[in-house]
This record gives structure tokens, sequence and C-alpha cells, in this order.
């Protein structure tokens, strides 16, 4: 695809997030936001925004049906801080940096992060695919303030380790200890289901006073 027509795609896209979901968000002070990135069919994040009111909730993915079909079981469940987004992680995160389109002085904080069973792309020459980056570290650093976690969780021991060593090597996050920060909620969704063969293995990173500076592009 020419650069300039994948550009304007982006930039289509970018443009429909600010209009169409972003007006979605609570803009009261202080109201939590939890994000779940490649949320699936919503299972896990439907059955958390129920457990948790006072949270309004996004769940991520980029395919349309496991978006749908999310999106059903929170209306059947009538939860009303609850919305699922088809987007790409890094043009949503984008757009939720950019300034409010209708509230320019409102700045939507991520209070909690959930990256669970993402695709371990457990080959080398693709470890540059996976979700767990300095890069995503660096974005969400400049979303969340000091305390903020982002837990992860996978089936697949090398990626596990990989993804540990990734948080420690950044400065604006650290991996905490399971009592100091215990796994927030239990909810065995699809994807759990389907990796119960193997052994899940959690960790909670916190996000600390410092953070590099860093641009989202």
């Amino acid at each position: 695809m020419p650069l300039d027509v994948y550009d304007s795609i982006r930039e289509q896209r970018f443009a429909a997030l600010q209009a169409e979901f972003m007006p979605l968000l609570p803009l009261t002070a202080g109201t939590p936001l939890t994000l779940e990135l490649g949320c699936g069919h919503g299972h896990y994040l439907n059955a958390y925004a129920a457990a948790h009111p006072a949270e309004f909730c996004v769940g991520l993915d980029l395919i349309a049906d496991r978006i749908a079909r999310a999106g059903r079981k929170a209306a059947r469940a009538r939860l009303t801080n609850l919305a699922f987004v088809q987007a790409e992680a890094a043009l949503f995160l984008q757009a939720l940096a950019a300034p409010h389109p209708t509230h320019p002085e409102a700045s939507p904080r991520l209070r909690r992060i959930f990256l669970l069973f993402s695709d371990p792309w457990p080959k080398r020459r693709h470890w540059k695919h996976r979700v767990m980056q300095s890069t995503l570290l660096d974005t969400l650093a400049t979303l969340t303030d000091p305390g903020a976690t982002l837990h992860f969780r996978t089936d697949h021991p090398d990626y596990f380790i990989y993804a540990q060593e990734v948080v420690a090597a950044h400065t604006g996050w650290r991996v905490a200890e399971p009592e100091e920060a215990p796994w927030p909620f239990e909810h065995v969704s699809v994807f759990e289901e389907r990796a119960l063969a193997g052994t899940p293995q959690s960790f909670t990173a916190l996000r600390l006073e410092t953070i590099p500076s860093a641009k989202i592009s």
C-alpha cells in the first residue's frame, strides 16, 4: 500500500475515533478509566465492568466480529460503564492523548490496563510484533499517573520472561511483588480456557513517578 494512502486511511480512522468514541468517555474528574488491550469476545471485561460499576471500561480489539460479540454481551447486561472499540492500539492511544473534541480541557487518564493472553509471537524474528514493548510502556506512561497498574498474563513462558524484562528495563514502570499488587479480578475468558492446558503466569507493573520523555506517534 502506498504510504500516502496508508496515511490517509490512518487519518480517517483517527478522526472517526475522535468523533464517535471519545465523546463517550466520562469527563468527571477522578473517574477511573480501565483499558483492556486485545479484549477478544469481551468475556473478561464484561464481567469486570459488572463488578466495578464505578469504573469506565474500554475494550480494544482489531477484529470486528469480536467487538460486535463483546458489545452484544454488554448490551444484554445493560452495562453503561463499558464500551468496545475496533482499533489499532497505537492509534487508539494517540486519540486518547489528543485534545477531547468537545471538551479540550479534559484529560482522560488510565488507571488500570489489562494485557491478557496476547499473541506471544514465539519466533525471535517476530518479537517486534509482540504487544508488550518499551514503546507501549512509553505511551502508557504519558496516559497514566503514578500508581496506575498494568496487568499482564500469558501461558507462554518465554513471553512471560520477555515481558518482565521489558518492564524491568523501563524507567517509568516496575514489576510489583504479588502481595504488593494482588491480581485485581479473576474471570476465565475463552482465551484463558484455551490456555489452561498450559500454566498461565501473571504479573502487575506499577507506574512510577519518573517517566521518560516520549511522544505518541
